[in-house]
Parts: structure tokens; C-alpha cells; sequence
């Protein structure tokens, strides 16, 4: 049973309302400000442009830190009294798998967050990337250069972390290395010295780190008061802006990235983003990063999906899908079976700042 929509809400049927389900609270909030505020210049430039099928965008924001199922009752009692025509955001893949089959075959819905692949429900579109892609060329590339052998994974405990690193052990073997020990503690988690010693007792060379927001601050800033930084590189596959400079520069020593954006990218489409953001929500605005950026880029998918099938009927919608392609801070992106295709990047943290080493 779907739970009531907001008494506040107005169904205005005049304009195209889009759901936004990004973290307002728990571990991924500290970048939630950045999410919505990506996804309300990409809604501005959109209403410029003439809006979709003519008519205004808006957004309808949702908590997409609350319990799954309670994101998912509150989507879909939006979907269910016409008060959104679109789903889109940042949010856990444990969120994805309970809005998912609720509300994808009624409206589009476009997931933003990298995830652990094999998502295949009929209306959902997904902009960010997959291990395949993007943990296991970075993983290749520090074995390479900098010897990574010896991998113990360290993830919060569903379904993302967990998949991914049954991905990673994969890949380290095909790497010549090896996992050596894995951890799955809940989100929210403040306490890591017993993972520490495990790391440290495994001979771990390497760690890829599966922490979600505070929980990764948490354990960067454990890491190097342990000075297991001395000995072990990490690797990230959500490790944003924002999450460095909550880290602190001391925390960040030898600790890499990968992602399909990082804000110093040096882009015509990301110098124009920047511009464009610093623009409308000044310099005291929180710092851009791959995991708000998303959220700029499911607009877009969005918009786009619903221009190119010239309605919202969600089957015409799934029929047109791969002939669309849009613009923006990632450059020209086309999607096909329903993911985007994108460039994927491996950063090293220098202090707060990530310092782009190559493209995967």
C-alpha cells in the first residue's frame, strides 16, 4: 500500500513535475545540497530552453535517505494521484530496487548513482557507471603502476558494496592479486579499528573502499590516524569533492579515485558547467562533484527521453530510448539498453582536491 501523497502538494497538470529522491539525511547527506542544487540548474536550463513537450519543469524533492521502503510509498503515491510525470536522483541501490518495480512501468524513471550493474527493469534508465567499467580498469591500472596485489575490500553491507566486491575478486585475480579479506559493516558506521587490524593483519596492500559518504570520511580520517596509508593505497569508486574536504588533506594521502566526472576536469563542457553553477548559486555554494553532477545528468536523460518520444507514455518513451543522446558537463552522451555510455577517469586525491591521471 502506497503511502498518501503530501497534503501540500499541487497537482498541477500544466507543467512536467519530476520526482527528486536524493539524500536528505543519513551518511550520503552531506552531498545531498549538491544534488539538488546540480538538478535545479539543469530543470532552469531546460524551462530556457522552452521546457518539455512545451510545458515547465519543476521538481518535486524526496527523501531518498529514509528507509527503502518508505521512499519507495511516498514515489509512488506521487506517481499514483498525477502530482509527477518523472523519477530521477541520486539515491542506494537498495532504494533503486524498491522504487524500481513500483513505479518504473508508469512513469520514466532515471537512476543517477553508480550502482552494481545488471539493473533490467523496463523503464529504468541509468547515467553513472558500473564496475565493469570503471573498478575494473582502475584496479589494472594500480596493479600496474603501483604494484596493488593484495586487495581487502571494505564496503557498507547491501547490495551495491557486496556485489561490487564479488566483481573485485574477479578482477584482482584477473589482475595477477588477489582479495584477501573483505568487511561489510552497517550504514552509519563510526568504529573501524577492528577492520584496521584485519587490513593490517591480511598484508593487504590495497584496499577498495564500498563506503557511502560519512561512513568513507569516517574510515579515511581512522585510516590515517592508523598510518595504514603508509602501507596501503585505496581506491573508491564514490569518493567525491565534497567527501575530501570532509576527510581533511591528512586523510587523503594515497588514496584514489574513479568516476565518469571530477570537477577539475579540464572540458569545455565542464568549464561552462562550473561557470554556469558558480553563476547562479554563488561561490559559497557547495563543492561540485561527480555524485551531485549526476543528478544534473538525470534532468537531462529525462528531458531528452520524454523530447525525443514526444510524450509520457513510458512504453513510446522505452521504444525511442536508444536514439537518444544528450549534452552536458560529461560532454555528448548517448544511451544504449537503457545505460549511458560515458568516459570513466582515475584521480588521486592531492589535499581536497582530485588530480586527474588518466582515462580508462
Amino acid at each position: 500500500m502506497s503511502a498518501p501523497a503530501p497534503p501540500w502538494l499541487t497537482v498541477d497538470r500544466a507543467v512536467v513535475s519530476i520526482a527528486l529522491v536524493y539524500p536528505m539525511r543519513g551518511p550520503a547527506g552531506m552531498f545531498g545540497p549538491t544534488c539538488e542544487l546540480c538538478a535545479q540548474l539543469a530543470v532552469e536550463e531546460i524551462n530556457a530552453g522552452g521546457g518539455v513537450l512545451g510545458r515547465e519543469v519543476r521538481l518535486v524533492p524526496v527523501d531518498g535517505g529514509a528507509p527503502p521502503a518508505e521512499v519507495a510509498a511516498q514515489v509512488e503515491a506521487l506517481v499514483s494521484v498525477g502530482a509527477v510525470q518523472g523519477v530521477t536522483g541520486w539515491h542506494i541501490s537498495s532504494v533503486r530496487q524498491a522504487l524500481a518495480p513500483r513505479v518504473a512501468h508508469r512513469v520514466p524513471y532515471v537512476y543517477t548513482a553508480l550502482y552494481e550493474g545488471g539493473e533490467r527493469t523496463e523503464g529504468v534508465y541509468l547515467t553513472s557507471e558500473t564496475p565493469d567499467a570503471q573498478l575494473w580498469p582502475a584496479m589494472r591500472l594500480l596493479a600496474g603502476e603501483q604494484g596493488a596485489r593484495r586487495w581487502f575490500v571494505v564496503g557498507n553491507d547491501y547490495v551495491w558494496p557486496r556485489r561490487t566486491a564479488r566483481a573485485a575478486q574477479r578482477y584482482a585475480l584477473r589482475g595477477g592479486g588477489r582479495v584477501v579479506g573483505q568487511a561489510f559493516l552497517p550504514l552509519e558506521t563510526h568504529d573501524f579499528d577492528d577492520v584496521l587490524r584485519r587490513i593490517e593483519r591480511s598484508e593487504a596492500d590495497a584496499v577498495v573502499m564500498l563506503l557511502v559518504g560519512a561512513d568513507a570520511v569516517r574510515f579515511n580520517r581512522a585510516f590515517a590516524r592508523a598510518a595504514m596509508d603508509q602501507r596501503c593505497l585505496r581506491l573508491s569508486t564514490l569518493m567525491d569533492e565534497n567527501m575530501l574536504l570532509a576527510s581533511g588533506a591528512g586523510a587523503t594521502r594515497r588514496l584514489y579515485s574513479t568516476a565518469g566526472f571530477f570537477a577539475g576536469l579540464v572540458t569545455p563542457e565542464n568549464l561552462d558547467f562550473h561557470g554556469e553553477f558558480a553563476r547562479r548559486f554563488g561561490v559559497e555554494a557547495p563543492p561540485l562533484g561527480s555524485l551531485g553532477e549526476s543528478c544534473y545528468e538525470g534532468v537531462m536523460l529525462l528531458a531528452a527521453l520524454i523530447g525525443q518520444a514526444r510524450t509520457l507514455d513510458v512504453r513510446a518513451i522505452e521504444t525511442a530510448a536508444d536514439t537518444v543522446a544528450y549534452h552536458g558537463p560529461r560532454g555528448r552522451l548517448q544511451l544504449r539498453r537503457r545505460h549511458v555510455r560515458q568516459r570513466i577517469y582515475l584521480a588521486e586525491a592531492d589535499g581536497l582536491d582530485f588530480t586527474v591521471l588518466a582515462q580508462l
